[in-house]
């Protein structure tokens, strides 16, 4: 009876320690709406780890690697203001989701001259 008991009680904290380590889907999204960001290549100009030219946008001073979007959908990336060479401003409106900013909108602003 006792090894019974035992193994309920191992069970039930086993159950307790993995559902606090499940992540919640809610906690780890983002709503953003209509924020003005930096955009740009995500490895050649903000430093991020990828594996080839990916457009991502700096949202409060992070940057998020973007879906939804192509580096390439807003010029070429590699021309001489694309985004590998050159950080711009956009307004954008989607949602930050386990790191990765899923955009519903992306407009970019006018360069300052």
């Amino acid at each position: 009876m006792k090894n019974l008991i035992f193994s309920f009680l191992i069970g039930m904290c086993a159950i307790g320690g993995f559902a606090q380590t499940v992540p919640n889907q809610k906690a780890s999204s983002k709503l953003i709406s209509k924020q003005i960001v930096e955009i740009a290549c995500g490895e050649c100009q903000f430093k991020m780890k990828g594996k080839d030219c990916e457009l991502a946008v700096k949202i409060d001073g992070k940057p998020y690697f973007v879906d939804g979007k192509n580096i390439d959908d807003f010029g070429d990336a590699h021309g001489e203001h694309g985004f590998c060479n050159a950080i711009s401003k956009a307004e954008v409106t989607g949602e930050i989701v386990n790191n990765r900013f899923k955009a519903k909108e992306i407009k970019l602003l006018p360069t300052s001259k």
